[in-house]
Protein backbone atom coordinates (compact mmCIF):
# COMPACT_ATOMS: atom_id res chain seq x y z
CA UNK A 1 0.00 0.00 0.00
CA UNK A 2 2.87 2.57 0.65
CA UNK A 3 4.55 1.53 -2.53
CA UNK A 4 1.15 2.30 -4.53
CA UNK A 5 1.08 5.66 -2.51
CA UNK A 6 4.51 7.05 -3.39
CA UNK A 7 3.90 5.63 -7.51
CA UNK A 8 0.88 7.96 -7.02
CA UNK A 9 2.52 10.61 -6.05
CA UNK A 10 5.65 9.78 -8.56
CA UNK A 11 2.93 10.19 -11.19
CA UNK A 12 2.16 14.00 -10.08
CA UNK A 13 5.59 14.67 -9.96
CA UNK A 14 5.76 13.49 -13.17
CA UNK A 15 3.08 15.30 -14.47
CA UNK A 16 4.25 18.65 -13.02
CA UNK A 17 8.11 17.60 -15.00
CA UNK A 18 6.08 17.32 -18.17
CA UNK A 19 4.85 20.30 -17.97
CA UNK A 20 8.15 21.95 -17.68
CA UNK A 21 9.60 20.02 -20.33
CA UNK A 22 6.82 21.93 -22.31
CA UNK A 23 8.61 24.73 -21.64
CA UNK A 24 11.97 23.71 -22.42
CA UNK A 25 10.78 22.21 -25.63
CA UNK A 26 9.31 25.57 -26.88
CA UNK A 27 11.92 28.00 -25.27
CA UNK A 28 15.74 26.11 -25.78
CA UNK A 29 15.35 26.37 -29.54
CA UNK A 30 14.33 29.96 -30.02
CA UNK A 31 16.53 31.04 -26.86
CA UNK A 32 14.19 32.48 -24.43
CA UNK A 33 14.82 32.06 -20.78
CA UNK A 34 13.23 28.70 -19.37
CA UNK A 35 13.85 29.65 -15.48
CA UNK A 36 12.11 33.08 -15.19
CA UNK A 37 9.97 34.37 -17.53
CA UNK A 38 6.33 33.32 -17.09
CA UNK A 39 4.67 31.33 -19.31
CA UNK A 40 2.49 33.49 -22.18
CA UNK A 41 0.31 32.29 -25.07
CA UNK A 42 2.57 32.78 -28.03
CA UNK A 43 0.42 33.92 -30.20
CA UNK A 44 -1.21 37.00 -28.16
CA UNK A 45 1.65 36.55 -25.21
CA UNK A 46 -1.42 37.12 -22.52
CA UNK A 47 0.14 35.74 -19.88
CA UNK A 48 -1.07 31.95 -18.52
CA UNK A 49 -1.93 32.10 -14.89
CA UNK A 50 -1.27 29.24 -12.69
CA UNK A 51 -4.68 27.86 -12.80
CA UNK A 52 -4.28 27.26 -16.76
CA UNK A 53 -1.36 25.93 -16.58
CA UNK A 54 -2.07 22.30 -14.82
CA UNK A 55 -0.73 19.45 -16.68
CA UNK A 56 -3.69 17.99 -19.04
CA UNK A 57 -6.31 19.22 -16.72
CA UNK A 58 -6.04 22.71 -18.13
CA UNK A 59 -5.82 21.70 -21.73
CA UNK A 60 -9.18 19.90 -21.21
CA UNK A 61 -10.97 22.56 -19.41
CA UNK A 62 -9.89 25.61 -21.92
CA UNK A 63 -11.05 22.73 -24.76
CA UNK A 64 -7.27 22.85 -26.12
CA UNK A 65 -7.49 27.11 -27.17
CA UNK A 66 -6.05 30.21 -25.41
CA UNK A 67 -8.41 31.93 -23.40
CA UNK A 68 -7.64 35.19 -24.95
CA UNK A 69 -7.07 34.85 -28.59
CA UNK A 70 -8.74 31.06 -28.81
CA UNK A 71 -5.88 30.21 -31.14
CA UNK A 72 -5.19 25.96 -31.31
CA UNK A 73 -2.59 25.12 -28.29
CA UNK A 74 -0.73 22.27 -29.84
CA UNK A 75 -1.47 19.08 -28.56
CA UNK A 76 2.00 18.06 -27.78
CA UNK A 77 1.15 19.76 -24.18
CA UNK A 78 -0.75 17.25 -22.35
CA UNK A 79 0.92 13.98 -24.78
CA UNK A 80 4.31 15.12 -23.25
CA UNK A 81 2.61 15.55 -19.87
CA UNK A 82 1.10 11.76 -19.89
CA UNK A 83 4.03 10.76 -21.10
CA UNK A 84 6.33 11.52 -18.47
CA UNK A 85 3.53 10.66 -15.99
CA UNK A 86 3.94 7.33 -16.88
CA UNK A 87 7.27 7.29 -17.21
CA UNK A 88 7.50 8.46 -13.53
CA UNK A 89 5.17 5.82 -12.40
CA UNK A 90 6.69 2.80 -14.22
CA UNK A 91 10.26 3.67 -12.82
CA UNK A 92 9.62 4.46 -9.42
CA UNK A 93 11.15 1.38 -7.61
CA UNK A 94 8.99 -1.52 -5.93
CA UNK A 95 11.65 -1.58 -3.01
CA UNK A 96 11.62 1.89 -0.87
CA UNK A 97 15.59 2.82 -0.25
CA UNK A 98 17.37 5.69 -1.09
CA UNK A 99 19.81 3.78 -3.84
CA UNK A 100 16.75 2.48 -5.31
CA UNK A 101 14.82 6.31 -5.35
CA UNK A 102 18.45 7.56 -6.41
CA UNK A 103 18.77 5.69 -9.35
CA UNK A 104 14.92 5.48 -10.42
CA UNK A 105 15.51 9.64 -10.52
CA UNK A 106 18.13 9.83 -12.95
CA UNK A 107 16.81 7.22 -14.92
CA UNK A 108 13.22 9.67 -15.14
CA UNK A 109 15.87 12.51 -15.51
CA UNK A 110 17.25 10.86 -18.80
CA UNK A 111 14.42 10.15 -19.99
CA UNK A 112 13.39 13.20 -19.31
CA UNK A 113 15.62 14.63 -21.48
CA UNK A 114 15.42 12.12 -24.40
CA UNK A 115 12.16 13.35 -24.46
CA UNK A 116 12.55 17.17 -25.36
CA UNK A 117 15.40 15.92 -27.31
CA UNK A 118 12.73 14.09 -29.50
CA UNK A 119 10.74 17.23 -30.00
CA UNK A 120 13.01 19.80 -30.58
CA UNK A 121 14.66 17.52 -33.17
CA UNK A 122 11.01 16.88 -34.70
CA UNK A 123 10.00 20.24 -34.82
CA UNK A 124 13.22 22.31 -35.53
CA UNK A 125 16.07 19.56 -36.28
CA UNK A 126 17.86 20.29 -34.09
CA UNK A 127 19.63 18.43 -31.15
CA UNK A 128 20.72 21.83 -28.47
CA UNK A 129 24.50 21.24 -26.53
CA UNK A 130 22.93 21.63 -23.49
CA UNK A 131 21.01 18.57 -23.80
CA UNK A 132 23.42 16.28 -24.76
CA UNK A 133 25.94 17.53 -22.04
CA UNK A 134 23.58 16.64 -19.65
CA UNK A 135 23.20 13.33 -21.11
CA UNK A 136 26.76 13.11 -21.34
CA UNK A 137 26.89 13.42 -17.64
CA UNK A 138 24.50 11.17 -16.52
CA UNK A 139 25.50 8.35 -19.26
CA UNK A 140 29.15 9.01 -17.54
CA UNK A 141 27.93 8.58 -13.92
CA UNK A 142 26.21 5.17 -15.06
CA UNK A 143 28.68 3.77 -17.00
CA UNK A 144 31.78 4.66 -14.91
CA UNK A 145 30.10 2.74 -11.88
CA UNK A 146 28.89 -0.18 -13.54
CA UNK A 147 31.22 -1.08 -16.36
CA UNK A 148 34.85 -1.71 -17.16
CA UNK A 149 36.13 1.18 -18.57
CA UNK A 150 36.29 -0.37 -21.96
CA UNK A 151 32.97 -0.57 -22.06
CA UNK A 152 32.42 3.13 -21.61
CA UNK A 153 35.42 4.51 -23.15
CA UNK A 154 35.32 2.18 -26.90
CA UNK A 155 31.36 2.42 -26.79
CA UNK A 156 32.10 6.67 -26.64
CA UNK A 157 34.68 6.45 -29.29
CA UNK A 158 32.91 4.79 -31.64
CA UNK A 159 29.55 6.56 -31.07
CA UNK A 160 31.58 9.62 -32.02
CA UNK A 161 34.12 8.86 -34.50
CA UNK A 162 31.98 6.16 -36.70
CA UNK A 163 29.09 8.50 -37.50
CA UNK A 164 32.02 11.51 -37.77
CA UNK A 165 33.62 9.45 -39.92
CA UNK A 166 30.81 8.50 -42.05
CA UNK A 167 29.16 11.92 -42.24
CA UNK A 168 32.63 13.32 -43.29
CA UNK A 169 33.27 10.85 -46.21
CA UNK A 170 29.73 11.53 -47.23
CA UNK A 171 30.52 15.28 -47.41
CA UNK A 172 33.37 14.60 -49.52
CA UNK A 173 31.38 12.58 -52.60
CA UNK A 174 28.14 14.15 -52.22
CA UNK A 175 29.74 17.64 -50.92
CA UNK A 176 26.05 17.51 -48.62
CA UNK A 177 26.43 17.12 -44.73
CA UNK A 178 24.20 13.70 -44.28
CA UNK A 179 24.36 13.53 -40.24
CA UNK A 180 24.38 16.72 -38.29
CA UNK A 181 26.78 17.42 -35.41
CA UNK A 182 23.93 17.12 -32.76
CA UNK A 183 23.37 13.33 -34.00
CA UNK A 184 26.80 12.78 -33.95
CA UNK A 185 27.36 13.89 -30.30
CA UNK A 186 24.14 11.96 -29.30
CA UNK A 187 25.79 8.78 -30.51
CA UNK A 188 29.08 9.34 -28.76
CA UNK A 189 27.15 10.03 -25.14
CA UNK A 190 25.08 7.39 -25.63
CA UNK A 191 28.15 5.39 -26.18
CA UNK A 192 29.28 6.15 -23.17
CA UNK A 193 26.55 4.06 -21.44
CA UNK A 194 25.63 1.13 -24.38
CA UNK A 195 29.16 0.14 -24.84
CA UNK A 196 30.47 -0.73 -27.95
CA UNK A 197 28.13 -3.19 -29.25
CA UNK A 198 25.08 -1.77 -28.00
CA UNK A 199 26.11 1.36 -29.85
CA UNK A 200 26.59 -0.36 -32.99
CA UNK A 201 22.69 -2.16 -32.30
CA UNK A 202 21.71 1.52 -31.99
CA UNK A 203 23.34 2.67 -34.90
CA UNK A 204 22.28 0.07 -37.46
CA UNK A 205 18.27 0.09 -35.99
CA UNK A 206 17.97 3.73 -36.09
CA UNK A 207 18.94 3.54 -39.65
CA UNK A 208 16.79 1.01 -40.63
CA UNK A 209 13.73 2.60 -38.25
CA UNK A 210 14.22 6.17 -40.27
CA UNK A 211 14.48 4.39 -43.81
CA UNK A 212 11.28 2.19 -43.05
CA UNK A 213 9.51 5.68 -42.18
CA UNK A 214 11.03 8.10 -44.41
CA UNK A 215 10.51 5.46 -47.78
CA UNK A 216 7.20 5.33 -47.44
CA UNK A 217 6.96 9.36 -47.23
CA UNK A 218 9.13 9.69 -50.47
CA UNK A 219 7.05 7.14 -51.95
CA UNK A 220 3.62 8.89 -51.36
CA UNK A 221 4.95 11.95 -52.32
CA UNK A 222 4.77 13.10 -48.67
CA UNK A 223 8.19 14.43 -48.95
CA UNK A 224 10.97 14.64 -51.65
CA UNK A 225 14.35 13.21 -51.69
CA UNK A 226 16.15 16.45 -50.95
CA UNK A 227 13.64 17.29 -47.58
CA UNK A 228 15.52 17.22 -44.35
CA UNK A 229 14.39 14.60 -42.12
CA UNK A 230 15.05 14.97 -38.16
CA UNK A 231 17.06 11.67 -37.27
CA UNK A 232 17.41 12.29 -33.66
CA UNK A 233 13.60 10.87 -33.53
CA UNK A 234 15.06 7.65 -34.33
CA UNK A 235 18.12 7.15 -32.50
CA UNK A 236 16.52 8.21 -29.45
CA UNK A 237 13.54 5.81 -30.04
CA UNK A 238 16.06 2.80 -30.13
CA UNK A 239 17.90 4.07 -27.84
CA UNK A 240 14.41 3.93 -25.59
CA UNK A 241 14.16 0.63 -26.19
CA UNK A 242 18.00 -0.16 -25.30
CA UNK A 243 18.00 1.43 -21.86
CA UNK A 244 14.46 0.90 -20.65
CA UNK A 245 13.36 -2.40 -22.29
CA UNK A 246 17.47 -4.38 -22.59
CA UNK A 247 15.67 -7.99 -22.61
CA UNK A 248 12.94 -6.84 -24.84
CA UNK A 249 15.39 -5.32 -26.98
CA UNK A 250 18.28 -8.30 -26.58
CA UNK A 251 15.26 -11.11 -27.72
CA UNK A 252 14.17 -8.77 -30.15
CA UNK A 253 18.24 -9.12 -31.77
CA UNK A 254 18.55 -12.54 -31.02
CA UNK A 255 15.63 -13.03 -33.39
CA UNK A 256 17.83 -11.05 -36.02
CA UNK A 257 21.22 -12.34 -35.56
Amino acid sequence: MEVVFFKVFATIFGLLIGSFLNVLIHRIPIGENFVIDRSRCPKCQTLIKWYENLPVISYVFLLGKCRNCKVAISPRYPIVELITGAAAYFLFPKVLSYSYIAASLLYFSIFSALLVHFFIDLKHKILPDGINIYLGVCFFVLAVTRYHYTHWLIGGAIGFLFPLGVTYLFYLLRNQVGLGGGDIKLFGVLGLYLGPIGIIHNILFSCILGSLVGLPLILFKIIDRKTAVPFGPFIIVISIFQIYFPELFHRFVSLIF
